[in-house]
């Protein structure tokens, strides 16, 4: 028999963000490896009553949090049994129900691991702080899990130190598919009337400071044959576009379209992310891997992501760094492809999506075959049929 996963994550018809693609990325790529993945999400549109599944919640603080609806614990219990999962694997934030998954899985007798994707920063701001509590909040969850997966070392310390069992914690970089995602032609810069390509894709919210790159862009005095294209929605995206109405400054909204995201990147001489606080940005990943040069501040995990592979700006003097790193990949097309080819070889040493996936399912491997013989004794399986399962 597969292996059977309980995958809570993210969905959607109309969003593109970072958590639906990874959601979206690895539960595809397990099912390419003969994992049968029961999905479960807030997406009513996509419950297919099969493998697809949507709980009911209320999405609040521009729809990045689902309060969940009463009985959703019954019906997420439910799922779980008739599915008769072998291990649940949540992706961080998911819902309220975060807090109470732990226990509900133990009462189960089904491991539980966690993805876990709340940004962090050093530096504080009021995201900043925002995130410090989300991070804080989270610990006894977390500590209640079977593994937790974080996205590199900083994160795994910051949880440390919060009190997270280090023993819990492994460190899997996000992924993606090198092949898809890689340096090749684009009919972007014809589409566009354009030479070259500078982009930002993801969340046009405050904290990502998208205005900073598009000032930066227009005090570098970028020659009309450059374009800056702007790919993502949020609530900062009509403002913005009816301030800078620059025939060279190109808003494109959200663009579902996997291929044309990635024609965008290949296009791309740079891309910038100078936000306030990540985790790690998949779309920083994405970018890396189809070898734009890559600018970002060291938040979250990019310090690691990014050294010796990018231009770091720091947040606290972001006009300036931001504005120096502009003028100087403007000026200098041999600077891009310089960086360019070291962040695709960076990712391709680190940022694999089958080296991600991997890591996954050793975890899942690893959580079935604890010594917590109680998970097998309460499920009432032999331990022999448990590792003929992992062994597929």
């Amino acid at each position: 028999m597969p292996m059977r996963i309980g995958w809570l994550g993210h969905r959607s018809q109309t969003i593109g963000d970072g958590l639906r693609t990874y959601s979206r990325n690895v539960t595809r790529a397990l099912a390419e490896r003969g994992v049968d993945v029961t999905f479960v999400h807030h997406e009513p549109a996509m419950d297919d009553g099969r493998s697809s599944f949507a709980l009911h919640g209320s999405p609040v603080f521009q729809r990045r949090l689902v309060v969940a609806h009463s009985g959703t614990v019954r019906r997420l219990e439910r799922i779980l049994r008739e599915a008769a999962v072998d291990v649940v694997h949540v992706s961080i934030p998911f819902s309220t129900l975060d807090f109470e998954l732990p226990r509900l899985c133990q009462r189960l007798g089904i491991p539980v691991i966690a993805t876990f994707h709340v940004p962090f920063a050093r530096r504080w701001s009021f995201y900043g702080l925002l995130s410090a509590g989300a991070n804080r909040l989270y610990v006894r969850a977390l500590s209640d899990c079977d593994r937790v997966i974080v996205l590199g070392r900083e994160q795994r310390a910051l949880l440390v130190r919060h009190g997270v069992p280090d023993s819990r914690i492994a460190v899997l970089p996000n992924g993606v598919d090198l092949e898809r995602y890689s340096p090749g032609p684009s009919p972007i810069p014809e589409r566009l009337g354009a030479e070259r390509i500078f982009s930002y894709v993801g969340r046009v919210d405050p904290e990502k400071q998208v205005e900073a790159i598009i000032r930066a862009y227009l005090e570098a005095a970028a020659p009309t044959t450059t374009r800056l294209v702007i790919v993502g929605d949020g609530v900062d995206l009509a403002r913005l576009r009816r301030r800078y109405r620059d025939a060279r400054v190109v808003f494109t909204g959200a663009v579902l379209d996997e291929n044309l995201r990635i024609d965008v990147l290949r296009a791309s001489d740079a891309f910038f992310l100078p936000s306030l606080v990540e985790a790690q940005s998949l779309a920083l990943v994405e970018a890396m891997a189809c070898g734009a040069a890559v600018v970002a501040t060291p938040v979250g995990n990019h310090r690691e992501l990014l050294d010796g592979a990018g231009l770091m700006v720091r947040p606290g003097h972001l006009a300036r760094d931001l504005g120096h790193a502009m003028a100087e990949l403007i000026g200098s097309p041999d600077r891009c492809r310089v960086l360019g080819a070291r962040a695709r070889s960076r990712a391709v040493d680190l940022l694999d999506l089958d080296v991600h996936v991997t890591g996954l399912i050793d975890a899942y491997r690893t959580a079935l075959l604890a010594p917590a013989a109680q998970v097998l004794r309460s499920r009432q399986r032999d331990p022999a049929a448990i590792q003929a399962d992992v062994a597929q």
